[in-house]
């Protein structure tokens, strides 16, 4: 008898645009590239102007650029093989599948835990401003951050190696762009209890305490605005508040979706714009959300881009 262990599909097919049209695909190729590009760009750019201005090297800007990091790493797990997909390289091996799926849980929760880090930063920031050096140390922006990853990546290993034990007897067609979790599950011949299990238990705890932890911050901050008697300054705040929250919104809204909800309600149409939400589009709008409106953040960027420039004259 075969282990349960042992599969025999050893590789699948990513099929998300077989009954797309080629023209579309190739409208797809172009938006899909343009933004890819976009990412990777502007990402790049704020790490850029993190490092090289010493003015920057606040928890502020040291959590901004980890978050940049991670989305060219979140980005360049997907995008790159939807590409290929859509150029006619529609394959991906047993293990290739198992690895996409893990960095890709990796830095899904490196987002996820990043993005809490940075709202209670916002929160030190403006409940107790005088002591928000003391508060926010470099030993306790390094350790928010190092104990996200160690999380992030014992909750991808738990996953994946729960995924790498289920078997794949007949249909290896994954209606999709890259190797999820939810339509790897709906392939598999074995049971596949425990892992959806963990999926709606740990899984949901990993997700949705940072996202309670974000949503307090916020609160928090809100009040705080309120008592501030400009109305030009609580119309700011409330601004860049408004901004942070619609991509968390988009982020979570998404991932609860795909992930957290009963798999009857779901449909592959669903399932890949939702997953294009956050895969794709997310990791492009950090940087103009979270830096590319900021002064000191475009100031660095000027400075770097002129001195570039007027060294090459």
């Amino acid at each position: 008898m075969t282990q349960a262990n042992q599969s025999s599909v050893s590789e699948f097919l990513l099929r998300w645009l077989s009954r797309q049209p080629q023209q579309q695909q190739q409208l797809l190729f172009g938006l899909f590239l343009s933004m890819y590009l976009v990412t990777v760009l502007g990402n790049l750019l704020i790490i850029l102007a993190i490092s090289t201005d010493s003015r920057l090297h606040t928890p502020m800007y040291f959590f901004l650029s980890n978050l940049s990091f991670v989305d060219v790493c979140f980005s360049s797990t997907i995008v790159p093989k939807m590409l290929a997909n859509i150029l006619g390289n529609q394959t991906i091996s047993f293990f290739g599948c198992l690895m996409q799926m893990y960095f890709l849980i990796v830095f899904a929760d490196m987002d996820n835990f990043l993005l809490a880090v940075m709202a209670y930063d916002r929160f030190v920031a403006v409940y107790h401003p005088l002591h928000y050096t003391t508060k926010m140390t470099h030993q306790l922006c390094a350790l928010l951050v190092t104990g996200s990853w160690v999380i992030a990546i014992l909750n991808a290993l738990l996953h994946t190696l729960l995924m790498a034990r289920l078997s794949f007897c007949a249909d290896n067609t994954i209606p999709h762009f890259f190797c999820d979790g939810a339509p790897l599950l709906k392939l598999s011949c074995s049971d596949t209890h425990l892992n959806e299990m963990m999926i709606l238990t740990e899984g949901a705890l990993i997700m949705i305490t940072p996202f309670i932890c974000i949503l307090v911050s916020y609160i928090c901050i809100t009040c705080a605005v309120l008592r501030v008697p400009s109305t030009k300054g609580k119309w700011k705040a409330f601004s860049t508040c408004g901004s942070h929250l619609a991509v968390v919104s988009l982020f979570y809204g998404t991932i609860i979706a795909v992930y957290f909800s009963p798999s009857s309600s779901h449909s592959a149409e669903t399932d890949i714009t939702a997953a294009v939400m956050y895969t794709v589009v997310t990791p492009m709008m950090n940087p103009f959300i979270y830096s590319f409106r900021n002064k000191d953040i475009k100031g660095a960027l000027t400075k770097v881009i002129s001195r570039k420039f007027f060294s090459v004259q």
